[in-house]
């Protein structure tokens, strides 16, 4: 299990399924589906089946951590990533227009984020692989469809989205039909576990193609750059 820092730039619109938290008794009798997303609709899907069956594997938490613990996060990695450029080929062809960098040390502000994330994405007590990863992309980067080795990732995979809002698309990679949008605020946390991880691709949306439930609800900065 490893927890990925991510810094991201940032469809169709067939019919759509979405999941809803702060639902109170009269959610049960509507029909509506409680997933744990706060605040708003952030998931919806290709059907209703497919969001409830995927509700405990796919999860979207809003201000998981606050402008300052951001602007914290941008004070250690900016120094350092400032002086990469943007590259647009991968080595196994799955991230365009991209920086990276791994971090096994943090500072007292930034660490206490983490503990918080290991605590609501990990079960007590797992071990936890190697530094944290983080992803830059540029106004015109994305992450194309990919499963990530469970070598280097494991069974569960969180990320924290700074500096604007991006969407996550996961499809079923031998049933393309069955696909899920999540919507990642900035400074959101997300969690993938189990069979959304292993049996779905996930990317994030070019610029261009980042339309949420028919809209664009985007707080962009330009250009994402750390």
């Amino acid at each position: 299990m490893k927890p990925l820092l991510a810094a991201l730039k940032r469809i169709r619109k067939p019919a759509v399924y979405t999941g809803h938290q702060r639902c109170r008794s009269s959610c049960a009798s509507s029909g509506l589906l409680t997933l744990p997303v706060r605040d708003e609709a952030l998931i919806v899907g290709s059907s209703r089946e497919l969001v409830q069956r995927l509700g405990s594997q796919v999860e979207v938490r809003t201000g998981f951590i606050t402008e300052e613990e951001e602007g914290a996060f941008l004070g250690e990695l900016e120094p350092g990533l400032k002086k990469k450029r943007y590259e647009f080929d991968h080595w196994d062809d799955a991230i365009h227009g991209y920086r990276e960098t791994e971090r096994a040390r943090w500072g007292a502000k930034c660490e206490e984020v983490l503990n918080r994330v290991r605590s609501v994405a990990f079960p007590e007590g797992s071990p936890l692989l190697g530094p944290v990863h983080i992803l830059d992309l540029d106004k015109t980067g994305y992450i194309k469809p990919h499963i990530d080795s469970v070598k280097f990732c494991g069974s569960t995979i969180a990320g924290l989205s700074l500096l604007s809002d991006s969407i996550m698309r996961l499809v079923k990679e031998d049933a393309t039909n069955e696909w899920l949008d999540l919507l990642l605020p900035r400074r959101s946390l997300y969690i993938l576990r189990d069979q959304a991880r292993f049996n779905f691709t996930h990317q994030i949306l070019k610029d261009d193609e980042s339309v949420f439930n028919g809209q664009r609800p985007f707080n962009t900065k330009e250009p994402a750059h750390l």
